[in-house]
This record gives C-alpha cells, structure tokens and sequence, in this order.
C-alpha cells in the first residue's frame, strides 16, 4: 500500500529519514510537502506512533489526472469505497486544490461526497446512508491537475502529542520543536539546557529523542477506528513501542531548562508531569543573565523571544545580546537559537558555523547553530553609527 507523510517545510528529509528507520520501502522525499512510502498497515501505525517531524500520515487510494468536473466524479467512482467504508459510517470530504483547472474546493468537496455516496447507496442497496458510525476522513488532493485520494491515517495532526493542554505566549509546535532538537549537534548522552524554556516544549521533545520514546505513545489514530484493519496487528506496534519505552526510562539524562517568567515554568511543570517526565527534566526560574552552567559541556538549544512575537525589536535584540553572553561564559558548550531576526548574529556577536531555514507558522525563521568555537563578529561601527 502506499502512503504518504506530510510534513512542513525544512522536514522533509528529516521524515524521510525517520520512515527508513522504521522500515518503509519505496521512501521518496518530495520536495514540497513530506514524504512517500510503502508498507502495510504495521508501517502506516509505526509512521503514526514514531514520526516526530511529520503532521498526517495518509493512506493513498488511487490518483488520475482530471481536467474537468466529470472527469473528477467518475475517477472517484472506480474507487471500491466499500472496502473502506462500512454502511453507517461517517465519511467527511475535504478537498484541496493547487495549480490545477479545478481550483474550487467547495465544488470538489461536493462533487466528491455524491460520487462516494453513489457507489456506497448502490453497494448496500439503500437511498440514503445515516453516517451515524465512526467517521472516515477523506482527502482529495488536486496538484497540478492530478487529483489523489487518500483516507487521513493520524486523525488529529501528529504534533498533538498530549501532554500540552495549556499554552503560554507563542508556543512551539512540537513537531519544530522536535526537529530544532534533531537539527542541533547534540547528542543524548550529553547535556542539554534550554534558557529561555517557556512552556518546556523544546525540553520534552528532547527527553522522547534521548528515551527512545515514541512521540504518540499517549494518544490514539484514525486508523485504529478503521473497521478494515486488523486491530491486533495494530496494537502489536503499540506494544512493541512500550517495551522500546520501557527498556530506555531509567537511562541516564541530563536535560534541564529555565525562563525569567515564573507562570511559564508553572506551565512547562504541568506538561513534562502530563508526558511522565517529572523526575526526568530539571526546571527553574531565572534570568537569563543569571545563568551559569558547571560540569560536562553540552548543548544550549533556545527559542527566544524574537520581535514578531512581542511586538518590539529592541527587546529581541537585547535578549540576543544575552545569549551571546551566556555563550560566551559557558566555555565548551555549543548553542543552536531559533530567530525570525535575520540581524540575530550581529547581535548576538559570534557567526554561526550552520544555519538552517524553518517556519514556525507563517513566520520564517532561521537556526543558527554555533559550534563551541564559533568566530566573533566583527563590527565595523560602533553603536550609534560613528566609525
């Protein structure tokens, strides 16, 4: 069967990797949108359970090129919908168009769900399905005039792990989050200290990677309610993911963080107890001028405020200023920030030894990574413009 995982931008080749690992055959990174791959639906669950930078895994049904309105209705009707689709279920349409000569989705969406019905009413000899069961989410994705059709395999998207119910200013997703972690040159077997930790996303997703604890351990799927899967074979994966947990909870970790604002460590105590991790990650409030880290060097990772966010550049660039400080007092340590502040490294005053694009929502942003030995900026000019 084929798949696919969708994933934002700069986290393709990340969830391409992570589909190898997991056993997937046929993986193609595409260059806009995540990842296609092959398996049963064993692999569609482990896709679900342990993809920590993807947001749906996709179960493809059938593509086919269609320039018309027709040509879309009678594709969506060679698909054996019966197979998929018990007498009372629900089956949601949403329609989503790009670059082709069908770019209105409320009319896809319409035309799509009365072919459907159609082969469904003649399938089970009745003239009007109750859709009163478990629902099946269909997709129909039309790119360039090639329209795919697909049943939505996460349900809600992967970055609700559930252990964040209650978020402060600007939380991360967890799925940059995890790929921040992932991107950084830290290991987990060496220290990892956040500063500017706010709600402890950054930190948890941190604690899953070093745990080998698969992200959706705590949560359930779409396809765990198809009444076409073998629900056994499904809770196998589940199973099999635990025990991964469970061999790997006790390992030695050193993962710690802190924030000036004492409301966000409240929150970020509540959402490492909710991910079981209380005993795990170390948490404080303190300035970010305060800060001072003795013992092995490791590695600083923080998403700071950065201007977009509170809506003043000077703030931003003073909380720059202090990273670069922090980094420059903890000798051996490497640090990774992630910053819509394209002049974060003159603030910050050491160039960056790699950079990476991301977006966090519509917002793009660039991480920088500094090496231990990152070289210091030169000014040109003093502050307030003289030679």
């Amino acid at each position: 069967m084929k798949w696919i995982a969708s994933a934002a931008f700069g986290m393709e080749g990340m969830t391409g990797r992570d589909l190898k690992r997991l056993g997937a055959e046929n993986v193609n990174v595409l260059s806009i949108g995540g990842a296609e791959f092959e398996g049963g639906f064993d692999i569609g669950m482990k896709a679900n359970l342990w993809l920590r930078t993807a947001d749906h895994v996709h179960l493809v049904l059938a593509e086919k090129k269609v320039l018309r309105f027709d040509d879309l209705f009678e594709f969506i009707k060679t698909i054996p919908w019966a197979d998929y689709i018990a007498r009372d279920n629900a089956f949601p349409v949403r329609a989503h168009c790009v670059k082709s000569q069908l770019m209105s989705e409320s009319d896809c969406q319409k035309i799509c769900k009365k072919a459907i019905a159609d082969v469904l009413e003649s399938r089970y000899h009745i003239s009007r399905l109750p859709e009163t069961g478990a629902s099946v989410q269909i997709d129909v994705d039309i790119r360039d005039n090639l329209a795919r059709v697909s049943l939505d395999a996460s349900g809600e998207p992967l970055s609700k792990r559930g252990y964040r119910t209650w978020n402060g200013e600007a939380p991360l997703r967890e799925t940059l989050a995890a790929a921040l972690v992932l991107t950084s040159d830290w290991h987990p077997w060496q220290p990892l200290y956040d500063p500017c930790c706010g709600t402890g996303t950054l930190l948890i997703e941190a604690a899953f990677i070093a745990l080998n604890r698969a992200p959706g351990l705590r949560r359930a799927f779409a396809m765990e309610d198809w009444g076409f899967v073998n629900k056994d074979e499904l809770e196998a994966v589940r199973r099999q993911a635990q025990s991964r947990y469970d061999e790997c909870y006790l390992r030695k970790i050193d993962i710690a963080g802190s924030d000036i604002d004492p409301e966000a460590i409240e929150l970020a105590k509540r959402h490492v107890k909710q991910a079981g991790l209380s005993d795990r990650i170390q948490l404080n409030v303190a300035d970010l001028r305060d800060v001072a880290l003795t013992g092995e060097p490791g590695m600083l990772i923080a998403n700071p405020p950065y201007g977009e966010r509170l809506g003043d550049v000077r703030a931003a660039h003073a909380v720059a200023r202090q990273l670069g400080a922090l980094y420059k007092r903890c000798r051996g340590w490497g640090m990774s920030v992630f910053s819509a502040d394209m002049g974060f490294e003159r603030e910050f005053g050491y160039y960056a030894s790699r950079r990476r694009r991301f977006y966090n929502g519509k917002i793009e942003c660039e991480y920088h990574m500094f090496a231990p030995d990152s070289k210091p900026v030169i000014n040109k000019y003093k502050r307030g413009g003289g030679k």
